[in-house]
């Protein structure tokens, strides 16, 4: 299967990648094969996303062997192969040879990706795997921190993007600490421009949200200022936004009413047969 490339120019909005892997932690909660997230990101690829994103872990929490092969088969868009700098993780995606890679940090006991990557204290490990996985055919980028020294050395490694971590910019935003939210947005600029002075194409993304979640209750108001996803998505320099388990999140609480109705109307069927 073969795409032609995503198309981008600063005037464009950004690419949206959307991480199934919390579908897929839904599956394994309960066992057995339903929600099945290959049909969930032929869903999401028809309501618009333009990549589908996913992370293979080490130890296979959510995202399994077994999808990663179905999903390369049968979704009609790039697939973006998130994967710790490590020999297998290498390996199979030198098999799979998915559309783009980004590699990430990766600790068994964490519960999310709770920093970026450190290139420059792995330079030569992570610059043999930008060789490997770029003969392979893949496009590859790296999740790092909006950090100077770690931009220069993604650069140094071969790798033609970069996936800037927003991870503490959308933690300071829900804490609502507007002074903090700005501190963050004004590194992400800094990190942006100087990756993008370096050649890099520029990504973002990690727990990126919408600023109104769901259906308003009376005891859970709208909140009434720029989402942090807005926040991001505003700035020209950002040709990709990868965004997982707020957007899932988001579907849980507006897809409910139809979810109901199909059940219901199941229900009455079934009496009336």
């Amino acid at each position: 299967m073969s795409f032609s490339p995503l198309q981008w120019t600063d005037t464009h909005s950004a690419l949206l990648g959307v991480n199934i892997d919390h579908v897929a932690t839904l599956r394994n909660a309960r066992g057995g094969l339903y929600p099945d997230p290959v049909a969930l990101a032929a869903l999401a690829v028809e309501a618009g996303a333009d990549i589908i994103t996913f992370h293979l872990r080490e130890d296979r929490r959510h995202i399994r062997d077994a999808d990663v092969e179905r999903m390369k088969e049968h979704i009609r868009a790039p697939l973006n192969f998130e994967a710790a700098v490590t020999d297998e993780m290498v390996t199979l995606i030198e098999r799979i040879r998915p559309e783009h890679v980004c590699l990430v940090p990766e600790r068994r006991q964490e519960i999310t990706t709770e920093g970026g990557l450190d290139v420059r204290g792995q330079l030569a490990r992570v610059k043999d795997a930008c060789a490997r996985l770029a003969a392979a055919g893949s496009r590859v980028s790296l999740f790092i921190g909006a950090d100077p020294e770690q931009i220069d050395a993604a650069a140094e490694a071969g790798a033609p993007c970069v996936e800037l971590h927003t991870g503490p910019l959308a933690n300071a935003w829900w804490a609502q600490d507007d002074a903090a939210v700005q501190a963050e947005l004004t590194r992400l600029k800094q990190g942006l421009a100087h990756a993008r002075g370096l050649g890099l194409r520029t990504h973002a993304g990690h727990g990126l949200a919408l600023s109104d979640t769901g259906p308003a209750m009376p005891w859970m108001p709208t909140v009434q200022r720029t989402s942090s996803a807005a926040l991001i998505a505003a700035l020209p320099e950002v040709m990709e936004l990868h965004i997982g388990h707020a957007l899932i999140g988001h579907a849980v609480m507006v897809g409910l009413r139809q979810a109901i109705g199909d059940f219901k109307a199941e229900i009455v069927r079934s009496r009336r047969a």
